[in-house]
């Protein structure tokens, strides 16, 4: 099985470097333009189903992926992003400023547990999404998408091979990467992680 982690396209809070958690916000153009280019990264590639975050962002980004090609996509409620609470839309020198203590836990060893201010930790997101990447591996599809958000996939992943979730900072996905996951025989191996070559001439 063929499992494709996409994460969504830019949009003005990634360009302006503010805190994104459930804020439902678009892709900006340069973002529509990642989007089309994983899509055209794609085309050629097999892909049986899709699955996506409920945030318009990770929608849209599904949308120009799948084109033309007439396959169902599969919004799930656990694909969405860390609920980052109150920094929702700061600027990381303001969340320094008014949050300094949870900043300062959440370069801790023990990052995973530490809760965004009025928000969620690692924790919760990698217990909310433990039941569907469970399933993975037992699906009869050949080639599946799911096309989420930073926090999200990096926690898929560090499900998938079985690390804890503080690990999550071993596994960086950049805007419309494109990380590829073999699951065989029980085994789980990674064949691109973070690729985002089709964005050279995006």
């Amino acid at each position: 099985m063929i499992l494709y982690l996409i994460r969504h396209g830019e949009t003005a809070s990634n360009r302006d470097g503010l805190g994104l958690g459930r804020g439902d916000v678009p892709l900006t153009d340069a973002g529509l333009q990642q989007a089309a280019a994983l899509g055209a990264r794609l085309a050629g590639e097999p892909l049986d189903r899709v699955l996506v975050s409920p945030l318009r962002r990770a929608r849209r980004t599904a949308a120009l992926i799948v084109g033309e090609r007439g396959i169902p996509v599969e919004v799930r409620d656990e694909l969405i992003e860390l609920g980052v609470g109150e920094t929702e839309g700061l600027s990381f020198p303001v969340i320094r400023e008014r949050y300094g203590d949870f900043l300062a836990h959440w370069q801790d060893d023990d990052s995973a547990t530490v809760r965004m201010p009025g928000g969620e930790s690692l924790d919760d997101v990698a217990r909310r999404i433990a039941p569907l990447v469970d399933e993975i591996p037992a699906w009869p599809d050949a080639a599946v998408a799911i096309v989420s958000h930073n926090f999200v996939l990096r926690l898929m992943l560090c499900r998938l091979l079985g690390v804890p979730a503080q690990r999550f900072r071993a596994t960086p996905l950049g805007l419309a990467s494109l990380t590829t996951v073999i699951l065989e025989r029980g085994r789980v191996s990674i064949r691109a992680l973070n690729d985002r070559c089709h964005l050279e001439t995006a």
